[in-house]
């Protein structure tokens, strides 16, 4: 790239014989009071900044963003920071999964709109990762990513609490009588010491990991504590590299390759992630015109070992795996399995080999979420085994069935259910045209159960569940109940058969049966009639396919502005 090739050279031009739109724009920008040397010939960068004052996740972001511009000002480049929506994990109901979309768009159509030439990327709360690319990658404009990063270790009364997992086990020892209210106030005031997301290898994560291997963050970004020293440097470090990715030229699309996802999908499952990434990746391949599916995640699980030992599956947090070599470090081990990656990592130090094991010592021989199909999930359903008791893995058990999450949560702890540890608890409209697919798929154990020492049963829904949950979960069931899949055929007392080993989900009901249930279903009416939930439910697709708008996942091109 030259000066003269700038996609901003279109707006502002370089002299008052340019036309009369390129002058306003120039005024404009003195208006602003920038002069014509500071962007003359130098790559606007915008920084997308998803800073807010109700996401604790990103509180630090508008510090960082200060970093980035020192980073592009000092390669020559002039940032212009703008704020896009924030999607707070903690506090947006029903789920920011809905809004996912909505954050894509908004990014997609801001770098479309405004004369930028490269973009800073800054997220890290679950769904803003891949929103925040889909829309860079729609827009195909060259772009950096950064990570929030994790926050700091929960400390409580002397021990490590990690982000959601130790919220959900001491939730269920309060409801079966073992803790007490002074144990959850210790708990909700040590569990989040500092800015950043979850300290486990949840959503946030994984998908910043993710993030990293595809080429989008810088190496080694993923790792670094939310208020380390280093992610400073590293903030400023990807403002560099955003003003020269765009000399360069490097789009999103040029580097979003079929291989760099499955390279992402082989990080994932060796870091024992969540089972969220399969939704995401999928969605964002499709931005990059990439085909990832649902088997492709399967095979790859085949062959990678899982290597990282965090919670919630492992024993560790994320400072822990930042110490021990954080993802440099794992890649460089995951590099030694033959046909693991496409692309070969230099082996990396790592200071803990109980944090990140070896392919020798992995803690599985395969990665940890697998696929599974049959007559009550044909186009899929997902469940992280590796966080699963293993003894769940083949289960047979009667189905207690449960309409939405409303029906759940006023009935599952009926004794006259009579709900038993064998039981298999089925929830259904809760899906992404149901529902906006929240975090519903962790169903609750019956407080009674719990109280018999009960902690995991098999639960099967059309939802998805946190990354920080575990349990015998099949989730992301497809298609949904309110698409018309089978998992709204359904009944309370009808066997359903899990088979890990096997990779199947069944419902031992004659095909007849289903088939009379199915001539006798009807679809529920929708929730919304007006407004963006109308819209998100009428046009996203289903689990499988990445829960995107049909719109967007759409092949072909959205033209570029007017150039006058």
């Amino acid at each position: 790239m030259k000066p003269e090739d700038l996609r901003s050279r279109r707006w502002f031009g370089e002299a008052r014989t340019d036309g009369v739109r390129q002058f306003s724009h120039r005024s404009r920008a003195r208006q602003l009071g920038i002069a014509s040397d500071e962007i003359d010939g130098k790559p606007l960068i915008a920084i997308l900044n998803t800073w807010s004052g109700i996401n604790p996740c990103h509180m630090h972001l508008r510090e960082r963003a200060e970093q980035v511009k020192r980073g592009v000002l000092e390669k020559g480049g002039f940032p212009v920071e703008m704020p896009v929506a924030t999607l707070s994990e903690t506090f947006q109901k029903p789920t920011p999964m809905t809004y996912r979309n909505l954050l894509s768009m908004e990014t997609e159509e801001l770098l479309r709109s405004y004369p930028f030439d490269g973009a800073v990327l800054m997220g890290g709360c679950d769904k803003t990762t891949p929103a925040l690319i889909m829309g860079a990658t729609s827009a195909n404009i060259p772009s950096v990513f950064v990570p929030a990063g994790p926050m700091l270790r929960g400390n409580v009364k002397g021990r490590q609490a990690g982000s959601g997992t130790s919220m959900w086990q001491t939730w269920d020892d309060y409801k079966a009588g073992t803790a007490t209210d002074c144990d959850l106030r210790d708990l909700e005031e040590g569990i989040a010491r500092s800015p950043g997301t979850c300290m486990t290898m949840g959503t946030a994560s994984t998908m910043t990991s993710a993030a990293e291997v595809l080429g989008l963050a810088l190496p080694g970004a993923s790792s670094v504590p939310a208020v380390d020293s280093g992610h400073y440097r590293m903030a400023v470090r990807a403002g560099q590299a955003a003003v020269e990715r765009v000399w360069n030229d490097e789009t999103p699309q040029s580097i979003l390759t079929k291989e760099a996802f499955e390279d992402a999908a082989a990080t994932v499952l060796a870091l024992g992630g969540s089972t969220n990434a399969l939704i995401h990746l999928i969605a964002m391949a499709g931005r990059a015109g990439v085909d990832l599916t649902l088997d492709d995640f399967d095979t790859i699980s085949r062959r990678v070992p899982w290597l990282a030992n965090l919670k919630p599956s492992g024993e560790y947090l994320m400072e822990d795996f930042f110490y021990a070599g954080g993802l440099p470090g794992l890649l460089g081990r995951l590099s030694a399995v033959p046909g693991a990656l496409h692309r070969g990592y230099p082996e990396a130090p790592v200071y803990d080999d109980d944090v990140i094991r070896s392919p020798a010592t992995a803690l599985s021989g395969e990665g940890g979420v697998s696929v599974l199909r049959g007559n009550l999930a044909p186009d899929g359903a997902v469940i992280k085994h590796i966080a699963a008791d293993q003894r769940l893995l083949k289960h047979a058990g009667p189905a207690v069935v449960f309409e939405d999450y409303a029906d759940l949560k006023q009935r599952v702890n009926d004794p006259s259910l009579n709900i038993t540890p064998d039981s298999v608890l089925v929830l259904r409209n809760a899906g992404p045209k149901a529902a906006g697919m929240p975090e519903y798929g962790q169903l609750p154990i019956p407080d009674y159960l719990l109280a018999q020492g009960v902690r995991d049963m098999v639960r099967i829904s059309d939802a998805r569940m946190s990354g920080t949950s575990y349990g015998a979960c099949v989730l992301h069931v497809a298609p949904e109940a309110a698409a018309g899949g089978p998992l709204a055929l359904v009944r309370t007392g009808d066997t359903v058969v899990l088979d890990v080993p096997a990779r199947t989900l069944t419902i031992d009901i004659p095909e007849r049966i289903l088939a009379s249930r199915r001539a006798q279903w009807t679809p529920p009416q929708p929730r919304h009639e007006r407004g963006y939930g109308a819209l998100y439910s009428g046009n996203v697709t289903q689990a499988n396919e990445g829960c995107d708008f049909e719109f967007l996942a759409r092949r072909g091109a959205s033209p570029e502005p007017d150039p006058s």
